[in-house]
């Protein structure tokens, strides 16, 4: 069990829920929580500090926190839960950021290293097998910067890991999160009353609830399981039921037209996600949990179905709150 825990993107949803777990756990001693901001409620244990990894200091001054504080993990989730336009600042932050965070790792000889990626990685194609295994290469579209800065990062940190005998290397390939707080891509969609879907194809869905995915960071932390590991919910929905039991309507396009929709939404910041992520509505992209639950412990809490009517229950607060300001 680590003594200081590291963990980067501290005020995102997934970091701040992680401060909180490893604040109550007596084994860990001191949180060192880095985030472009500092957080502003912090526990005892916990010592905030205020770095952007975009920073071309940002290597230095975290060099000097890990080897000062003694950090022996770091958790990195310092990356962005939905696409952005501004894909050169992302880029800054993903792939340059992570190379930040290695080598200021590497100067404090920080031996283990837990990181957040994603199962979209795999890409959905129509040859997919139903179930992707952590061997399956990760072939999502380069050409999209959300994907091809992430892709980059898992390879950086995998390299770090084989660089030396003692380190511990752990990415948690997350499948897209949902539930009734964390604000990501997925559920900016289905918040939209109306749905676009591509005419023709009903693919199967697989999510993970947002409890779920600081459970399995917690276990990364506790327990020394170094590869690569699938986080998901059990068992899969196709988009139509998804749709439906989030209470919402789908319009089934063609995928050209569907493509124009989103490409003028994307092009004037209005759109939930480019253009590219289509292939998620109209292929398999499903993974297989096997190896988490095996050598991590991980068994999830939710399904997806559980996870998706967690997140409609909220969803629809929210829209009677709205209505009802809309209306008074």
């Amino acid at each position: 069990m680590s003594g200081t825990v590291a963990v980067t993107g501290a005020i995102s949803f997934l970091g701040r829920n992680l401060v909180a777990l490893l604040e109550e756990d007596e084994r860990v001693q001191r949180v060192i929580a880095l985030d472009v901001k500092a957080p502003s409620r912090v526990g005892p244990k916990t010592r905030p500090y205020a770095v952007d990894l975009t920073d071309s200091l940002a290597e230095v001054r975290m060099g000097e926190i890990f080897g000062r504080e003694d950090v022996d993990t770091v958790v990195h989730l310092a990356f962005l839960s939905s696409p952005t336009p501004a894909t050169a600042w992302a880029h800054e932050l993903e792939s340059v950021g992570t190379m930040h965070v290695l080598n200021a790792a590497r100067d404090a000889d920080v031996s283990k290293i837990v990181m957040r990626s994603h199962t979209l990685l795999y890409g959905a194609y129509p040859n997919n097998p139903n179930y992707l295994t952590e061997d399956h290469p990760l072939r999502a579209r380069r050409a999209e910067p959300f994907l091809a800065d992430k892709i980059r990062a898992e390879t950086d940190v995998k390299a770090y890991g084989a660089e030396g005998k003692d380190r511990i290397v752990t990415i948690l390939r997350m499948a897209p999160l949902i539930g009734p707080t964390v604000r990501g891509y997925v559920g900016r969609y289905l918040s939209h009353r109306v749905i676009p879907t591509i005419l023709g194809f009903d693919p199967l869905i697989q999510l993970l609830h947002e409890t779920d995915a600081v459970a399995a960071l917690k276990l990364s932390v506790d327990r020394d399981a170094p590869g690569v590991f699938n986080i998901v919910g059990d068992g899969v929905l196709p988009l139509s039921t998804v749709v439906k039991l989030a209470g919402r309507v789908a319009v089934p396009m063609p995928r050209a037209a569907a493509r124009a929709l989103l490409s003028t939404l994307w092009i004037v910041q209005v759109g939930d996600a480019p253009p590219t992520l289509l292939d998620y509505l109209q292929y398999l992209c499903v993974a297989d949990g096997e190896r988490a639950r095996r050598h991590l412990g991980f068994a999830p809490a939710y399904t997806t179905r559980e996870a998706l009517l967690d997140f409609a229950g909220a969803q629809h607060m929210r829209d009677a709150r709205l209505l009802t300001e809309a209306t008074s």
